[in-house]
């Protein structure tokens, strides 16, 4: 259990000190392709670490989770699913823009004029989706190692949101802070606050049939793949 939480550690920290403090001081020292290189070779090292460490975990249960729970997960892997198939097949202005050997984006993001899709959303589909991964499974797991791993990957999703939100205000400046002002961090937040019609949460057939069929066929593979059914407890 101490060698997952130090891998998580390891993992989570290593991400967010290599894409802010240290990014753009390596990528002039590196250049773009040798920071992405070291990124790489620290990401996977660090990932191998986690999973060997959480298949040899001890196995200590804290709570047996309710009934209810897996409905509910189910629920919130679906609108994790949608989100994470719209960050791919759609406009994603959060996904890696071209930076120059100085470390500085070369160009602002294509921003769209009028948020559509899953980024009408949330502006971190992707983020959002990995996160709602690892809090439904928190839900219906209650030993002490997935626990510990969920809150790793919610930890790295979410709060690596938070600071894309603050690097890219930096790199773009006025064009972000529109974007920012014009779609929202937690989903379903602008349509909250009025700042775009409930219309919007629709991101369109093609991406909630690819996230449906996801679902399905996650669903359907689930104890195949991991030993556990995922529709029931």
């Amino acid at each position: 259990m101490e060698s997952l939480i130090f891998a998580l550690v390891a993992f989570v920290g290593s991400h967010f000190i290599l894409s802010h403090p240290l990014r753009h001081p390596l990528i002039r020292t590196l250049g773009r392709s040798g920071f992405l290189g070291l990124y790489s070779v620290v990401a996977l090292a660090t990932f191998a670490w986690v999973v060997i460490a959480y298949t040899k975990a001890p196995t200590v249960f804290l709570w047996t989770p309710p009934a209810f729970f897996y409905p509910l997960t189910n629920l919130v892997m679906l609108v994790a699913l949608i989100l994470f198939v719209g960050s791919l097949i759609q406009p994603n202005p959060m996904m890696v823009h071209p930076v120059s050997p100085e470390g500085a984006a070369v160009a602002p993001p294509n921003l769209p004029k009028a948020p559509r899709g899953v980024v009408a959303i949330t502006r971190h589909p992707m983020m959002w989706g990995i996160g709602l991964w690892a809090i439904s499974h928190a839900l219906v797991n209650g030993d002490a190692a997935t626990l510990a791993l969920c809150i790793g990957i919610t930890v790295l999703a979410l709060g690596g949101a938070v600071l894309q939100d603050r690097r890219k205000a930096a790199e773009f400046g006025a064009d972000w802070n529109r974007f920012v002002n014009e779609t929202a961090y937690v989903p379903f937040g602008a349509q909250a606050a009025k700042r775009l019609p409930w219309r919007t949460v629709w991101p369109g057939w093609l991406v909630v049939v690819g996230g449906v069929s996801l679902f399905v066929a996650l669903a359907f593979f689930h104890e195949a793949l991991f030993g556990v059914p995922a529709l029931r407890p």
